[in-house]
């Protein structure tokens, strides 16, 4: 369920499309939610087969009817496709489907992103296809999502707003993660890069670096075995203020500021979402 923290702030994005990646369950179902709660109609992707590096079930179709089913709750229009970020063709597709029915895209959120926990993986010891397939996904298929509507954004010329969901990983390291941390600190070049090149435009672009948040992508069983079996490093990844996660919702209330008129002249800016834990 998704708090009232913002319901004072309604009908914030009337008029406006959103498009979101991971949009089947976790962050990406309370992103698209939120937003439809606040005018915006949505273009929703998420992948639809497994990844075989990844130790945890990735989103199913029904997951994202789910997603489609809240929405609609709404009152907001939804165009949902199972797209994988990897592939552009398939990206580009889903945007120009939600563009064609809902009239036009003004909001990006590159939210798809997954995470490859193994007990004992030191940087030379992250396997090849491993850090391809967490770089293609977190890193690859944010510049996909971005190469497949920015064009449309910047060709309607009424600005708009993308934002990066990033992580804490992308603001400092995080042992037996390279793949993870190097695809999030690249989101940040990334990032600042396209803020410039945009600004000119009027099309704001930042991104949101949560601590851990409520998400098969955390609470699964790889995951815990990784804990168990490094309980010294574990101890370091608490954060300064007394919660152990966020809930998506957290993240969706930062992710609701920057693309509403309210942060409409915040750009460039990598956001913590993360109770003190970068600063700890």
């Amino acid at each position: 369920m998704i708090p009232d923290t913002l319901r004072d702030m309604s009908g914030l994005l009337e008029g406006h499309v959103a498009l979101i990646t991971g949009a089947a369950r976790g962050q990406g179902r309370s992103h698209a939610v939120r937003l439809a709660q606040e005018g915006a109609d949505i273009i929703a992707t998420d992948i639809s087969t497994q990844i075989e590096t990844v130790k945890y079930d990735v989103a199913s179709s029904d997951d994202l009817s789910e997603t489609v089913r809240l929405v609609e709750a709404e009152g907001r229009r939804i165009v949902a496709r199972q797209a994988d970020v990897r592939d552009f063709e398939a990206v580009q597709a889903a945007v120009d489907d939600g563009i064609a029915e809902l009239g036009h895209v003004d909001i990006v959120c590159a939210n798809a992103g997954i995470g490859v926990q193994e007990v004992d993986s030191p940087t030379w010891k992250i396997s090849a296809e491993r850090w391809r397939d967490v770089i293609d996904v977190n890193l690859t298929g944010v510049w996909h999502t971005i190469k497949a509507t920015v064009p449309a954004m910047i060709e309607r010329d009424q600005g708009g707003s993308v934002v990066i969901i990033n992580s804490t990983a992308g603001l400092k390291g995080q042992p037996f993660f390279a793949d993870y941390a190097a695809s999030k600190h690249g989101c940040v070049g990334l990032m600042r890069t396209l803020a410039k090149e945009l600004a000119p435009h009027g099309i704001r672009v930042n991104s949101i670096h949560p601590t851990g948040v409520r998400t098969p992508m955390v609470e699964n069983e790889a995951l815990a075995a990784f804990v168990e079996a490094n309980p010294e490093m574990v101890a370091t990844l608490s954060n300064m203020l007394p919660v152990d996660m966020l809930e998506p919702s957290d993240v969706t209330n930062a992710l609701l500021w920057l693309v509403s008129d309210a942060a409409r002249y915040v750009t460039a800016v990598a956001l913590p979402v993360d109770a003190g834990f970068t600063q700890k």
